[in-house]
Order: C-alpha cells, then structure tokens, then sequence
C-alpha cells in the first residue's frame, strides 16, 4: 500500500502588524518628499510686485487699491490718466495701468502742478466705472481705496 505525502497547510493567524514592504523606509519617504516641495514655497502678498508706471514729470506718487463690493481685491482694473503739461497745456501723456492679483497700481512722477488741477483717474473693470479726483498741490503722495460696485 502507498502512502499519499499530504503537505502541510499553514495556519492563518491574524495579527495586528502590517506587513513588511520592500523598499525605501518611511522616514527616507518622508525626507524625499519634504526636499522635492522645498522649492514650492507659497507666495505671499509682500512677494507680489506693484505694477507702477512713472509719467517722469514730477515727484508726486498715487497709490490705488481697487476692491469690489465685498472687499475682494479686483485684479486687472484698468487705471488711466490724462495729464496736460508744457505751454498752454498743449503737451499731453496718457498713462494706463492694470491691477495686480491684490488690486494694486502705484502712479510715479507725477507733476507737483497740474495745469488745470485736479487730475482724473478713471479706474474700470468689465462695465464699471469710478472716478477718482487728485489734487497734486494739495496732498503730493497719496494713496486711494476704490470700491467698484455691483455689475450693471
């Protein structure tokens, strides 16, 4: 008579432990993923550059901050001026600027004295409209909040 060689089945034991992966450790993963996002810092407000132009007549600064009904920074609003200079104002430069992504412009070199004060900002985005006044005599480097209101 033949013996049948029957193999052993193994047991099936639960354990609370995970099994052992083959590979790099968890903290050389971890290492590996802080040196790859190193480079990826987050830009903060002070890290974004205030779009300026300088009308190169003067001294004088303009600063706008451009803002909706809800107080969200509007980026891209159109900023322009007209500024009339020389003899009989007959001279003129036109300046435009747009908003950065904190809905900020700077105006340099603006005219101490404006040939017929005050000067006219507009500042526009998609249908909205606001005019802003500056008197260069009176107040040199002035800063300006612009609250656009609702689309109409």
């Amino acid at each position: 008579m033949r013996t049948r060689l029957i193999p052993k089945v193994p047991k099936l034991v639960r354990t609370n432990r995970r099994p052992i992966e083959p590979g790099l450790g968890f903290p050389v993963k971890v290492l590996l993923v802080l040196v790859l996002l190193a480079p990826c810092r987050p830009v903060f407000a002070a890290d974004i550059p205030v779009p300026s132009i300088d009308a190169g007549l003067g001294s004088c600064t303009v600063d706008f901050t451009v803002t909706d009904a809800k107080q969200n920074p509007i980026y891209d609003a159109k900023i322009t001026v007209r500024i009339k200079y020389g003899f009989l104002g007959l001279r003129r430069i036109d300046l435009e600027i747009g908003t950065n992504s904190n809905g900020r412009a700077r105006f340099t070199g603006l005219p101490e004295k404006a040939r017929k004060p005050p000067l006219e900002f507009v500042v526009r985005y998609h249908n909205r409209t606001e005019t802003v006044w500056y008197w260069p005599a009176v107040d040199c480097h002035k800063e300006y909040t612009v609250k656009l209101g609702p689309k109409g």
